[in-house]
C-alpha cells in the first residue's frame, strides 16, 4: 500500500485514509491503495467496522480524468466501488468538502454516509461528455428515485448536505470533525444485526414504479432535441435500475460510459475542461508577482463601462468611476445600480450587498479623482484620438506604480503605451459584453508590458470570476480576429448566392445561439464598418472586398439600435424579421459585379465558415498572438458562443482531420488568397502530432 492511502486500527474500526492532495483524485495509485486496505481490513479478524476518510480539504472531488482516453490500469473505479460495496463489515464514509463524480460514487459504495455540514454532493459527469460510470446512475435511483436522480446527474447544480440528507443520499450530518462521527457511528454499528446495508440492495426509490416510469418519460421528453448524447444515454441508464438487476443495470452503464467516452462530444468536452485551466498558464505569471489592487479607476460609463464596474464591484474591489459630464455619470450610476437590483430580485445578493457594493463605488466628472487607483481601464469609444488623449490625461495624474489599461477590441496597444511615460506598466483588458455576465478576459501584453503587470491581469481576472486568455497585439487580437474571418467567409457567400437567413440557421443549427448577422445587429453593423475603414488603407488589394455591410450602413440599416439591419425590429422589438429589402440590396451587389449566385447548401456554408476560423486561428498561432490552439477554443466558446460541446474551432478541426481541412483550404484558395492555408498546417501535419501537442505548452 502507498502513500495515498493509510491503514489503520483504532479500537476494532479499521480508518482507511486517502492522501492525495490537492483534491484526492481517484487516480491508479489510490484505486489500487483502496482495494489492498479493504482485503486487509476484511482479513484482519480484530477489524469489525470499517470508516473511510480523506485527508486535506475534500473527500475524493472526482475521478483523475487525466486517464480518461489512456489505457486503463487496473483496478478500474467501478471494481474499486463493487469491492467496497461487497465488504462483510459495516464501511461508514466520512465525508466532506465538494464530494462530485467518482468521489460521490466511491461514497455511495459504502453501506453509511456521515458528513460535514459544508459538503456539497454532485455528479457533474455529464460536463465532460460522459455519465457516472461506477455505479452512480445505479445505486442513486435505488434511493432517492428517478426523478431526484435525473436532476442530480444531469442538472449538474451540486447539492447541499441538508439536500443529500433529505433525499436519503447520506445518513446524517456531524458538527464534530466527521472522522471523529464517523468512527462513533462505526463503533455503535459493531455487533448489530443487519449492520450491512449494501446501496444495491436498498429499494427505497424504486417504491413506485409507475412514479419512476413517468420520471423517466418526462426527462426523455425534455431532451427531445437536445443536441448532447451523454443525458439521453444517462436516462437510459437510470430507466435501466428499475428494469434490470443490479448486476445487469451496472453492464449496461458500463456500455454506455464507453459509448459516450468515445463519442466526439466527451472529446471536445474533456479538452475544454483542460483549456480553460491551460488558459490561465501564461508565462508572465509562472514568473512575476502580481501588484496589488483594491481600488479601481474606470473611465467611461457607458454599457462597457458599467459593467465592468459592477464587476469589481461583485468582487470586492473599491470602484472610482469617471464620466465626461454629470448626466452622463448619473446615468452611468443608475446603470451599474440596476444591475444590483436586478442580481436582488432573481435572489443571486441580498439588498444589504446591494447597499454594501454601491457603497464601494464613487463617481466623479473628473480624472483627478482616480489619481489613488492602483488600475485604471479606459472604456472610451473605439477611437484611436480619443483614447489617446484619455491616456495622455490619465497618465498626469495617476500615481507611480499604476496599471493603465484599455477595453479596446481592436486598436494597437503598443501605439497607446507609447504616449505615456511608463509603457511598461500597460496592458488591454478586453471584456465581452455583457462585462459583468461574460467571463472571457482577452489580456493583452504589449511590447513593453512587464511580466508583473500581466500577471496582476491574470489574477485580477481570476478574482472576478472571469477566464483570462494571453494575447498579443493583432488587429482584433484572438476573439475578434477569428471572428473577422468568419464574417468574411460568410460575406463572400453572401455575394456568390446565400442569404444572411440561411447562413443564420445553420450556425445555429451547428450550436451558435446567435448567427453572424444576428450578432451585426445586436452589435450595431457601424462598428465594423468603422473598423473597414480604419483598416481601409493597409488592405491586400489582391483580396475579395464585400461592400454590402458598408451599402447597408449608409442607408442608415445599422442594426436593432435603428430598428433594421439584416433583419428589421418592429417597436424596439429584438425578434428580428427576414427583409426582402435586404435580400435586393444583395442581389443588386451581385449584379453590379456579374456574379451569377449560386445555391449554398448548409454543409457548405457550415464548413467555409469554421474553415476559415480555424485557418486564422491557426495564423494566430504561427505568429504567437495566441499561446496555443486551445485558448482559441476557450476564447470563442466563452466570448462568441461557440457550442462547447464542439471543443471550439481548434478541436473541431483536430477532430475532423487537419490534412483534409489543409487541402480543402488549397482548393479554395483558387477563388481568392483570403484562403491560403497557414503554414501552421504543413508544420503539424508533417510532425504528425496535430494541434494537441501544441496545447502542451
Amino acid at each position: 500500500m502507498g502513500q495515498e492511502v493509510k491503514f489503520n486500527v483504532n479500537d476494532g474500526v479499521a480508518v482507511i485514509t486517502i492522501n492525495n492532495p490537492p483534491v484526492n483524485a481517484l487516480n491508479a495509485a489510490v484505486r489500487q491503495g483502496l482495494v489492498t486496505a479493504f482485503d486487509d481490513a476484511e482479513a484482519n479478524d480484530d477489524v469489525k467496522a470499517i470508516v473511510m476518510f480523506a485527508e486535506g480539504r475534500t473527500f475524493p472531488a472526482g475521478a483523475d480524468i487525466t486517464e480518461f482516453g489512456k489505457p486503463t490500469v487496473d483496478p478500474w473505479l467501478p471494481d474499486v466501488c463493487n469491492r467496497v460495496e461487497a465488504t462483510c463489515k459495516p464501511v461508514v464514509a466520512a465525508v466532506h468538502g465538494t464530494v462530485l463524480g467518482g468521489g460521490f460514487e466511491l461514497a455511495l459504495a459504502a453501506h453509511y454516509r456521515i458528513a460535514d455540514p459544508m459538503t456539497t454532493f454532485g455528479l457533474p459527469e455529464v460536463t465532460l461528455g460522459i455519465l457516472p460510470g461506477a455505479g452512480g446512475t445505479q445505486r442513486v435511483p435505488r434511493i432517492c428515485g428517478a426523478e431526484a436522480a435525473l436532476d442530480l446527474m444531469i442538472a449538474k447544480a451540486p447539492i447541499s448536505a441538508a439536500k443529500a440528507v433529505d433525499l436519503g443520499l447520506i445518513d446524517g450530518v456531524s458538527r464534530a470533525h466527521v472522522r471523529d462521527a464517523a468512527l462513533d457511528f462505526a463503533h455503535e454499528l459493531i455487533g448489530k444485526p443487519n449492520a450491512l446495508r449494501p446501496t444495491r440492495e436498498r429499494t427505497e426509490g424504486l417504491s413506485d414504479p409507475v412514479g419512476y416510469a413517468r420520471a423517466v418519460a418526462a426527462k426523455r421528453q425534455a431532451l427531445a432535441g437536445n443536441p448532447l448524447f451523454a443525458p439521453a444515454k444517462i436516462v437510459d441508464c437510470v430507466e435501466a435500475a428499475m428494469l434490470l438487476p443490479f448486476e445487469g443495470g451496472l453492464a449496461f452503464e458500463q456500455a454506455a460510459f464507453e459509448d459516450c467516452l468515445r463519442s466526439d462530444q466527451s472529446a471536445a468536452l474533456r479538452h475544454v475542461f483542460f483549456a480553460e485551466r491551460k488558459a490561465t498558464k501564461a508565462p508572465e505569471v509562472a514568473r512575476a508577482k502580481p501588484r496589488p489592487v483594491e481600488i479601481v479607476g474606470i473611465v467611461g460609463g457607458g454599457t462597457m463601462g458599467s459593467g465592468i464596474a459592477a464587476s469589481f464591484l461583485d468582487a470586492g474591489f473599491g470602484v472610482v468611476l469617471v464620466d465626461r459630464d454629470q448626466p452622463m455619470l448619473d446615468t452611468a450610476l443608475a446603470r451599474i445600480e440596476s444591475v444590483f437590483d436586478k442580481a436582488v430580485r432573481k435572489g443571486s445578493i441580498t439588498a444589504q450587498m446591494l447597499d454594501e457594493r454601491m457603497a464601494r463605488l464613487t463617481g466623479d466628472i473628473h480624472y483627478f479623482a482616480v489619481s489613488e487607483a492602483d488600475l485604471v481601464i479606459e472604456c472610451v469609444i473605439e477611437d484611436m484620438s480619443v483614447k489617446e488623449q484619455v491616456f495622455a490625461t490619465l497618465d498626469a495624474v495617476i500615481k507611480p506604480g499604476a496599471i493603465l489599461a484599455t477595453n479596446t477590441s481592436y486598436l494597437d496597444i503598443n501605439t497607446l503605451a507609447a504616449g505615456v511615460a511608463h509603457p511598461e506598466n500597460v496592458l488591454g483588458l478586453h471584456f465581452f459584453s455583457p462585462a459583468h455576465v461574460m467571463r472571457l478576459v482577452e489580456v493583452v501584453v504589449g511590447e513593453a508590458t512587464e511580466a508583473d503587470v500581466v500577471a496582476t491581469g491574470f489574477t485580477l481576472a481570476k478574482k472576478l470570476g472571469k477566464i483570462p486568455v494571453r494575447s498579443g497585439v493583432a488587429d482584433g487580437f484572438i476573439g475578434n480576429s477569428i471572428l473577422a474571418a468568419y464574417r468574411t467567409a460568410a460575406d463572400f457567400m453572401l455575394e456568390d448566392g446565400a442569404s444572411p437567413y440561411q447562413v443564420d440557421a445553420t450556425m445555429r443549427a451547428f450550436g451558435f445561439p446567435m448567427g453572424p448577422y444576428q450578432v451585426l445587429d445586436l452589435a450595431g453593423l457601424d462598428i465594423s464598418w468603422a473598423r473597414r475603414k480604419r483598416l481601409k488603407s493597409t488592405r491586400d488589394p489582391e483580396m475579395r472586398y464585400i461592400a454590402i455591410g458598408d451599402k447597408m450602413c449608409q442607408k442608415g440599416w445599422l442594426g436593432q439600435k435603428a430598428g433594421r439591419g439584416y433583419y428589421t425590429y418592429a417597436d424596439g422589438s429584438r425578434l428580428g424579421v427576414e427583409d426582402p429589402e435586404v435580400l435586393g440590396l444583395i442581389a443588386a451587389e451581385r449584379e453590379r459585379k456579374g456574379i451569377t449566385p449560386r445555391a449554398f447548401g448548409p454543409e457548405e456554408i457550415l464548413y467555409r465558415c469554421l474553415s476559415a476560423m480555424v485557418n486564422e486561428g491557426a495564423n494566430l498561432v504561427l505568429n504567437k498572438i495566441a499561446q496555443r490552439p486551445s485558448d482559441i477554443d476557450v476564447a470563442m466558446i466563452h466570448g462568441y458562443g461557440f457550442p462547447r460541446w464542439r471543443g471550439g474551432p481548434m478541436k473541431a478541426a483536430e477532430l475532423s482531420g487537419l490534412l483534409s481541412l489543409r487541402n480543402q483550404l488549397r482548393e479554395f484558395a483558387k477563388e481568392d488568397k483570403f484562403w491560403t492555408p497557414s503554414p501552421l498546417f504543413d508544420e503539424v501535419i508533417k510532425a504528425g502530432h496535430g494541434f494537441d501537442t501544441l496545447n502542451a505548452v
